[in-house]
């Protein structure tokens, strides 16, 4: 081993610093991605058409939940038990959940109307999203590839 590698890696003793902050940025890079879901689906607001990936579905029902549960604490915290933030809340996102249900439903090749189902409803939604486009669109999975594929057939 050289003295070079051994600067480089290990400097001044202080090897742990740039490993940890490199996986610490990662990590807050993965949050970040999966916090976009939920936010992409709220720019969708009524968008019924397309489709929806597994995780864009099942990211914005995490965060769905997350965020209910602490308006519910808050609202139990000061006193609102009528109507609160958390009720206020859930019918704004009212429309985009059913949205993202509707496109989670065409995507595996269902129709919307799939959603009012009770079990089966989830069963679909776990299901992985049919390859290449479908009746109701593009794969959201892999759409970059097929615009390539497209474009080079042209």
């Amino acid at each position: 081993m050289n003295l070079s590698f051994y600067i480089l890696y290990f400097g001044n003793g202080s090897y742990n610093k740039p490993i940890n902050k490199n996986i610490y940025n990662l990590k807050n890079l993965q949050y970040m991605e999966s916090f976009n879901y939920y936010t992409d689906v709220l720019k969708k607001y009524a968008d019924f058409n397309g489709r929806a990936r597994r995780s864009e579905y099942w990211y914005f029902i995490l965060f769905n939940l997350i965020i209910s549960i602490l308006l519910g604490i808050i609202d139990g915290v000061m006193g609102l038990m009528t109507v609160g933030i958390a009720d206020v809340y859930s019918l704004g996102v009212l429309v985009p959940t059913v949205a993202v249900a509707v496109r989670r439903m065409h995507d595996v090749g269902k129709s919307g109307w799939y959603c009012l189902i009770p079990i089966y409803n989830i069963i679909l939604a776990a299901t992985e999203g049919e390859g290449g486009t479908n009746d109701y669109g593009v794969d959201p999975k892999n759409s970059e590839i097929e615009d390539v594929i497209d474009h080079l057939v042209e």
